[in-house]
């Protein structure tokens, strides 16, 4: 059976939809504590800690935890849910409806997959901008001084002080980055996702969890090591406050805050906690997809 044919009677829209958020949220509560450390550890350079190195992971979640408790690897949680709800729904759902529409006037191959990941990336990252400032916010502002922390007591109160204390614009500050970062995500992961789930199966792994796990895992390295100098800059953008002195900002775009960073602080400050960072990305690609088709297999089995 050709791949066009096998996406032909395709899931309903609502169920994409709904089975690809699901999958997001429950990725996210298992690999929270990645993200937060992976942020404190690429936010340490930018508040004069110095740049961990990659091998310091451990050290710097012992220590992390602690000072602050091991509870603190959890701040931010309810913003990284809200996010996934926007984020992980609309990207990997828009991806299957694109690529959907796009399986009617020609056999899906890698080409086709990466171009719909693109254009579903960005879509995504406009859409759901608000709260990954808002998750930023959240989950470094205890690293911060006590003079300097914002004190955020839900994700509701931070988003709402955001927008008045700072303007509504500024939950789209930075989002050239996280848009571009998206879109290569959107290619790196969900693409070559698609696209590493045919290779494992023409190399015998079958479908189902293993096939899955394989695919994932691979998508997750590759779009890791692609996106993190995007990452690193949108969280520069998302975090920085204006000089009190000449009120101006030190990161203004993206392709200078990747160059500032380079330039002030060495290239491998742009992968300066990797290994959180790919804890979070392979760890979320890999139990997103897996809840995504269990959620999708429980559906079938009830309702086909």
């Amino acid at each position: 059976m050709s791949e066009r044919a096998a996406i032909a009677s395709p899931l309903s829209t609502g169920v994409k939809f709904a089975t690809a958020g699901l999958g997001g949220i429950g990725g996210w509560i298992l690999i929270h504590p990645f993200n937060t450390v992976a942020i404190r550890m690429n936010l340490a350079s930018a508040s004069g800690a110095g740049t961990p190195a990659a091998g310091s992971f451990f050290s710097f979640t012992r220590n992390v935890v602690a000072n602050e408790g091991f509870l603190t690897l959890y701040n931010g949680l309810s913003a990284g849910i809200l996010r996934q709800v926007f984020y992980a729904t609309s990207r990997f759902g828009l991806y299957e409806v694109f690529r959907d529409i796009s399986a009617k006037y020609r056999e899906p191959d890698l080409a086709s997959r990466l171009g719909v990941g693109i254009l579903s990336g960005a879509c995504a990252a406009y859409i759901s901008c608000p709260a990954e400032v808002t998750l930023v916010r959240m989950s470094n502002d205890k690293a911060l001084p006590a003079a300097e922390r914002r004190n955020y007591s839900s994700v509701l109160n931070a988003a709402y002080r955001i927008a008045t204390e700072e303007g509504i614009t500024t939950f789209w500050r930075g989002s050239t980055p996280f848009v571009m970062r998206a879109m290569l995500v959107g290619a790196t992961q969900v693409g070559t996702y698609d696209q590493f789930k045919v290779m494992y199966r023409g190399y015998g792994v079958p479908d189902g969890i293993s096939n899955v796990f394989c695919a994932s895992m691979s998508a997750g390295l590759l779009y890791s090591l692609i996106t993190m100098p995007f990452e690193t800059a949108k969280n520069r953008m998302s975090f920085q406050k204006k000089d009190p002195k000449t009120g101006e900002l030190m990161y203004r775009a993206t392709g200078q805050t990747i160059r500032t960073i380079a330039s002030k602080e060495g290239v491998l400050a742009l992968w300066s906690g990797f290994l959180p960072y790919y804890g979070r990305c392979g760890g979320h690609t890999v139990s997103m997809f897996i809840f995504v088709e269990e959620l999708r297999r429980i559906y079938k089995s009830l309702w086909s």
